[in-house]
């Protein structure tokens, strides 16, 4: 049986990536630091995959295990020998603390045999892959990376599911939506994996999905959040202003895509319509607290807010309301997130043109940044 080696055993990594390949004919091992799930990975070798609808039809997931990646690097360097795939779904943050047993299980490899190897990273990160890699490099000797070549393959990908938080504790099973999009760019002839997408060129749908999904659930979170930190996502959605706003927004970060990437104007519009529509499944009880939270992360230059405004700028297009949800970020305050806490804190040290140009790159006199302030002045009366 064809083997994968999978990090990140949460419900991302068992309810999507690790579940395609299950569904595909692959052994799938995953490594984790999670005991619990590594031990019932090992103990039942099964879990079931649940759909977020009326029927709630579910799939059995088999031909799966795990791996201790604090305990178990022997292991994991083994599996990693005999893997035709290497994927993660572990966080972009968490991508630079695996690199390196990834780098001793590719030295040791490339050593003993040419079976090609092909790395894909399926993070909300653009180039997640890219960055992978260079982890990886910097900790490889000049002898293996020569060695890599026509061997070890990484290949950059767009992923988009909406896996909520489970109310399943001490349960491998996962609850997810039934939507789902997994684009890996490369021009290989690559093994079959069912749900799997191949494309030539990737960033016309990366950032598709990012700056339309992922624009638009931040938007839903933070704005949902100000008017009521109790609410999910598809009970925000219930505030007429809130949809507009949405729109709104997706309006502009789709003008610049369309400009971009010469998108079909009613494609990407129905692209748009699909997407709320996803946000409005009440089956994923999705919180607004869950989807809001790392807002440094997502006030970066590259993530969902600042860059399409910033491309919106740059176009000559319209940036306004990318601008009133940047504000609505900065205003998020749960006090169960470090990073929400940590945001807040410079804010109020700093004020929000240091903290814009700290933190998403943009000029403290910038005209977003002016913007910016204008709505975050207005949002926190």
């Amino acid at each position: 049986m064809k083997q994968v080696v999978h990090f990140g055993a949460g419900n991302i990594g068992r309810g999507f990536i690790g579940a395609l390949f299950s569904q595909s004919g692959y052994h799938v091992t995953f490594v984790d630091i999670a005991d619990q799930i590594i031990d019932q990975l090992n103990d039942k070798k099964q879990y079931q995959v649940k759909l977020a609808t009326d029927q709630q039809e579910s799939v059995t997931l088999e031909n799966v295990s795990g791996l201790n990646s604090l305990k178990q690097e022997e292991e994991i360097i083994k599996a990693i020998k005999e893997a035709t795939y290497l994927t993660t779904a572990i966080g972009p943050n968490i991508l630079p603390h695996i690199a390196p047993l990834i780098a001793k299980g590719l030295t040791s490899r490339v050593k003993e045999t040419d079976e090609k190897l092909y790395v894909i990273a399926c993070e909300n990160q653009i180039s997640a892959t890219d960055l992978l890699e260079g982890y990886i490099l910097e900790k490889l000797d000049q002898d293996t990376k020569a060695n890599l070549a026509d061997k070890v393959f990484f290949f950059n990908s767009a992923v988009d599911r909406i896996v909520p938080i489970q109310n399943n504790e001490g349960s491998l099973d996962v609850l997810v939506e039934p939507y789902y999009e997994w684009v890996v760019e490369t021009n290989e002839n690559i093994p079959d994996v069912e749900g799997m997408t191949i494309v030539k060129e990737l960033a016309p749908f990366i950032e598709r999905k990012l700056f339309t999904v992922n624009t638009g659930h931040a938007v839903i979170a933070y704005l949902g959040y100000l008017k009521d930190n109790k609410l999910t996502i598809d009970q925000s959605l219930e505030d007429e202003g809130i949809v507009k706003q949405v729109k709104n927004t997706l309006d502009e970060t789709g003008a610049y895509l369309i400009k971009e990437y010469q998108l079909n104007p009613d494609e990407h519009q129905q692209y748009i319509n699909k997407i709320i529509n996803r946000f409005k499944n009440s089956y994923l009880n999705d919180s607004v607290n869950r989807v809001g939270r790392s807002p440094l992360r997502k006030l970066g230059p590259n993530d969902r807010l600042v860059r399409p405004a910033v491309e919106a700028k740059r176009a000559g297009l319209s940036y306004t309301h990318l601008a009133k949800a940047i504000a609505a970020a900065l205003l998020f305050n749960y006090n169960e997130d470090e990073e929400a806490l940590r945001l807040q804190a410079m804010v109020k040290e700093n004020g929000v043109p240091s903290v814009l140009k700290e933190v998403s790159g943009l000029d403290e006199n910038s005209e977003i940044t002016k913007e910016v302030v204008s709505h975050y002045n207005e949002l926190k009366k």
